[in-house]
């Protein structure tokens, strides 16, 4: 039975289990190491037993094809993205939601996002100045925030104290936090979210002023905001504005979780290498998207998630399971990218052609490698993200003269889950270029 208590649900035939535990249920300085480890031990496919659940992992190239095809009404990610992120947030947060973040990324969504997003890489360029040391992390997160918000909650992409507060707000709900720091999950369980529900309540008080503004007729810019409103209109006040609130929050942590990470490691991997660097200054075609789908390859710590609900048969080319209702299947991505080809530990942009690997073919099975996920579990927003970090490289690369940072950025060994974070500040020094004036 492992680690884990009481009856399990059903996995046939029964796999090695692992002796480890998953960081949410009991605390580990490296869970990837950790899986790595149990790989190692056990081979290609083994279950972990943890706090109460039960886990199929897979890593085979059969068992991993066989996981991406797990039709989502048998085995759903939904579910599964729900339960480990109602680790940090309020349960209410989820309740009646009306707009999702599928419902924001169509082709003409980003199109019409474009510009939003250029006035809001222009403020956060602006307020650098001309030189110093820049925080990656700390930029790209804050920028992350100003595109969101300006994007879909109607906000302008301003400097001002509103925005500053949304920001602190916003912080304190992350929700990425059940993946990125998991082992802080215990306490917030124990303080019932009561700092999340305060955080939660700030921001429906703000976002209320947002609807207001919004009803008085007052709009900026391209944002989805006026659609996100329409969907709440046969709904009575006061339960309008909090529903309207509550789903531009859920929106905006679904979709932000991850983009400011990838970001960073988008910009710190190619000013890292002189080479990208100047091909990026001649303006190569297609480049800087290319260097953030590798950037974000590289820095994935996702482990992948689905809850079954119905039973579901997984081969892993050696034996067939039959997976019973409660069980999770899952694959871990940081164990799976950057060894499935000889490779793939380097960087190199030039290995995709647009959106897909350029060799790929010469996987065993092409769901072995992956930036935003595969079929229909691809994220989203994967057409905003790509075009907020390439247009945000583009622009850095062309107003500043950077360095790469004195010490090489390491990922935090505590995460589990989506794009890794920086375990220490990483500054990078930057001089604005004579031909780009301060404005």
């Amino acid at each position: 039975m492992g680690r884990g208590e009481g009856a399990s649900p059903a996995v046939e035939p029964m796999p090695p289990v692992a002796d480890v535990a998953l960081p949410w249920d009991e605390p580990s300085a490296d869970p990837v190491a950790d899986l790595a480890a149990a790989r190692a031990a056990h081979g290609d496919t083994f279950v972990v037993d943890s706090g109460g659940s039960r886990y199929l992992f897979v890593f085979s190239p059969e068992g991993v094809r066989s996981f991406y095809g797990l039709p989502e009404e048998d085995a759903s990610k939904g579910i599964a993205d729900w339960q480990l992120l109602r680790r940090k947030l309020p349960d209410e947060l989820f309740l009646g939601r009306r707009t999702f973040p599928h419902d924001l990324f169509g082709r003409d969504d980003v199109r019409r996002y474009l510009d939003t997003l250029d006035r809001a890489i222009t403020v956060s360029v602006d307020e650098l100045g001309d030189a110093g040391e820049l925080e990656v992390f700390a930029f790209t997160r804050r920028l992350g925030h100003r595109l969101g918000l300006a994007c879909w909650a109607g906000e302008a992409p301003s400097k001002g104290t509103r925005f500053d507060e949304l920001v602190t707000t916003f912080e304190a709900l992350d929700a990425s936090a059940a993946f990125v720091h998991p082992g802080d999950m215990a306490t917030v369980a124990r303080d019932d979210k009561r700092h999340e529900r305060e955080a939660l309540a700030t921001a429906e008080r703000l976002l209320a002023d947002t609807v207001r503004a919004h009803d008085r007729g007052e709009r900026t810019g391209q944002s989805l905001f006026p659609e996100v409103v329409e969907r709440w209109a046969d709904i009575d006040e006061p339960d309008r504005t909090t529903g309207i609130a509550r789903d531009v929050v859920l929106v905006h942590l679904a979709s932000m979780s991850n983009l400011f990470a990838a970001l960073a490691w988008t910009i710190l991997d190619a000013v890292g290498d002189p080479a990208v660097s100047a091909r990026l200054a001649a303006h190569e075609e297609g480049l800087a998207e290319r260097c953030a789908l590798e950037s974000t390859r590289l820095a994935q710590r996702s482990i992948m998630l689905r809850t079954v609900t119905r039973p579901v048969t997984v081969d892993d080319g050696e034996h067939t399971y039959q997976v019973g209702p409660g069980a999770t299947v899952a694959t871990l991505l940081p164990l799976l990218n950057t060894s499935a080809a000889p490779g793939l530990a380097e960087y190199d942009p030039d290995r995709w052609q647009r959106r897909r690997l350029r060799d790929e073919a010469a996987l065993p099975t092409r769901e072995l490698v992956t930036a935003f996920g595969h079929g229909s579990h691809t994220c989203p927003a994967q057409p905003f993200s790509l075009a907020a970090m390439s247009r945000t490289l583009t622009r850095l690369v062309d107003t500043f003269e950077l360095e790469p940072p004195p010490v090489p950025p390491r990922p935090l060994p505590e995460q589990i889950g989506g794009v890794a974070r920086g375990a220490d500040p990483c500054l990078l020094p930057y001089r604005r270029r004579a031909s780009i004036p301060h404005r």
